[in-house]
């Protein structure tokens, strides 16, 4: 009988320490390249994070007040008579010498007829300091940056979609639809709005609220020292039964350069010097298309800065047809290796270098008043 031999038990073998130790280096290698690609990433995405957000603020900020400079001056059927090519005669109320304070306290005392037609005439002012009514509401701002004002009746009626309630007490704008009355007619109040009349001359004229928005730049967002430079606006309006410009909201981060220069229109078609002493000089009398002394609508010879030196008057404001809008936006964090080295041209000033780690973007626009321009233009 054959007895059957049973076959060895297989030999299992494990890893010996030195594959060990070259798959612990191998996956170590693997997850420090893992690492780094991910960090690499995430840097990469926090940078363009920065600089979207600095290219936004910029871009949003011209936006903001391209859009208001758009309504600047819009006083429906309003017309100053230095505007007006129907005036035979040598025009009335042309505002001459110091602007209007656009801070100025609300009361009757204060706000004479004369004054409130100063702010219709002159929807467009620029400073390169803070007024000095303004000192106690436009806190911190900016060293080298403007200030702007912008005036212009609503857009919509009280109580419209998407536009504020009437509201008792506040300060609303009536002009005159009636043919029978003057263009230059106007209400400019809180009550009453009976002596403005609609296209019918009976019914009342519908009216609107003021907006007299002024935009600065101040050196924090939120809390004093923060050290985030921000776009801010106060907006004159009722607040505790009290009419007054109020104080300044935050509008856009990461604002740090802000300078306006003003296009004025002061030689008409003819190239004569725009001449409101004096009643309107026609090209052609018999056609009456052509005023030799009056502006044309467009911007005459280089844009103004009203700086502290050489302040703008209201004979210049009068004459503004276009605004050029200079923003310096700086991204909100600082870019790590980046060293802004730059110089920046706002118009005539020149801002940094700044030698820091914030990167920045300069943005320019002129915008055209068109309600300012259109009164002007001539065939």
């Amino acid at each position: 009988m054959t007895r059957r031999r049973s076959s060895p038990r297989t030999q299992q073998r494990g890893l010996t320490l030195i594959e060990l130790m070259v798959s612990i280096t191998i996956t170590l290698i693997v997850t420090a390249a893992l690492i780094a690609l991910f960090l690499n990433v995430n840097n990469t995405q926090r940078e363009m994070e920065r600089v979207s957000r600095q290219v936004e603020s910029g871009r949003l900020s011209i936006f903001l007040l391209e859009n208001e400079l758009a309504h600047a001056g819009f006083w429906e059927n309003y017309m100053p008579q230095f505007d007006d090519l129907t005036v035979n005669g040598v025009p009335e109320n042309v505002p001459t010498g110091t602007p209007p304070d656009p801070c100025l306290a609300y009361s009757a005392a204060n706000w004479t007829d004369d004054y409130k037609r100063k702010l219709l005439d002159v929807p467009v002012q620029s400073y390169e300091t803070v007024p000095a009514s303004c000192v106690d509401l436009l806190k911190n701002k900016k060293a080298n940056t403007d200030v702007l004002v912008v005036r212009h009746a609503e857009t919509c009626l009280p109580g419209a979609p998407n536009c504020d309630a009437d509201t008792l007490g506040a300060l609303y704008f009536q002009s005159s639809l009636c043919g029978t009355q003057k263009s230059s007619s106007f209400d400019l109040s809180t009550a009453g709005f009976g002596n403005m009349l609609g296209k019918d001359c009976t019914t009342p004229s519908p009216k609107r609220k003021l907006i007299a928005d002024i935009y600065y730049v101040r050196d924090y967002a939120d809390t004093v020292g923060d050290g985030v430079p921000t776009l801010a606006r106060s907006r004159f309006d009722l607040a505790a039964g009290v009419l007054a410009q109020q104080p300044p909201v935050p509008l856009i981060e990461g604002v740090e350069g802000f300078r306006v220069e003003l296009g004025l229109d002061t030689i008409g078609k003819t190239s004569v010097a725009a001449n409101y002493a004096a009643a309107i000089d026609w090209a052609d009398p018999a056609n009456k298309l052509t005023p030799a002394n009056r502006g044309d609508g467009s911007p005459d010879g280089d844009f103004v800065h009203c700086s502290v030196a050489a302040p703008c008057s209201a004979d210049q404001l009068v004459n503004v047809v276009a605004v050029k809008l200079h923003v310096l936006a700086r991204s909100p964090e600082v870019s790590p290796g980046h060293n802004d080295t730059r110089t920046y041209k706002l118009g005539a000033a020149t801002l940094g270098p700044f030698n820091d780690h914030y990167k920045r973007h300069a943005f320019i626009t002129t915008v055209r008043l068109t309600n300012v321009t259109g009164r002007r233009e001539t065939p």
